[in-house]
């Protein structure tokens, strides 16, 4: 038998797949580690979703499995969060049964609902089958330029004199644009993501309010190297 790897070496094992599991029920805080370590997979623990953000920016999970109802702030807090920056398949794991509830989880983001109790068979199933669905995600939580930071994961941008303050629109304009670092982004596009599907014409919306941004992030507001312009197109970021 021959081997394609050169004599006395082998190649390495793959590296297991990192779950952050956010859950302030220390049972099933442990039910889970243990049935998901059994499993090969690597395990971080969060018991709230301050943690799990703060873990989620350091150890970049492949999935996350969390419960909405924390003692800090929501579980729908952290999907917004989470999906500031990073694509990470997240199921949802919660006592909430109302449809309603379902409905925020999933239009917040989340990619899978499972009603507490649960049955561990079920759940580990829908983990497996949102990891296949799953695509790697390059983009960095932080995001550092000469003139400011933007924090993703926190959805707020410093200065070197501490926080810059944005409005709503101004931050979600900024977050498209900072997560499409390098590429050009439609201002249909920038329109419909930040204002709703109905929008789409509306450029002047575009102009005021990139034109506040720069005021309070570009070092030379009349001449942005951070926030530019495509005539006709659109906008791009560039760090």
């Amino acid at each position: 038998m021959t081997s394609d790897s050169p004599a006395g070496t082998t190649n390495p094992p793959p590296t297991p797949e990192r779950i952050l599991v956010v859950d302030d029920e220390p049972p099933i805080l442990r039910a889970l580690a243990t049935n998901l370590k059994a499993r090969g997979y690597t395990v971080d623990l969060a018991a709230t979703g301050r943690q799990a953000l703060d873990l989620a920016a350091h150890h970049h999970p492949d999935l996350v499995v969390l419960d909405l109802g924390l003692p800090d702030i929501s579980g729908i807090d952290v999907i917004h969060g989470l999906r500031g920056w990073n694509p990470v398949p997240i199921v949802v794991l919660s006592a909430r049964d109302a449809e309603l509830d379902k409905i925020a989880a999933l239009d917040a983001g989340a990619d899978d609902y499972v009603t507490k109790p649960f049955g561990m068979g079920e759940l580990l199933a829908r983990v497996r089958a949102a990891l296949r669905r799953a695509l790697p995600s390059d983009v960095e939580p932080i995001i550092q330029t000469p003139a400011f930071t933007v924090d993703l994961s926190a959805r707020r941008v410093l200065g070197p004199d501490g926080e810059i303050r944005l409005t709503p629109t101004e931050w979600h304009l900024v977050e498209v644009l900072v997560r499409n670092a390098g590429r050009l982004v439609t201002g249909r596009r920038l329109l419909q993501e930040v204002w709703g599907p109905q929008y789409g014409d509306e450029t002047n919306y575009l102009r005021v309010h990139m034109a506040h941004i720069r005021r309070k992030l570009e070092p030379e507001p009349s001449r942005p190297r951070h926030f530019i312009t495509e005539p006709g197109m659109g906008y791009r970021f560039e760090a």
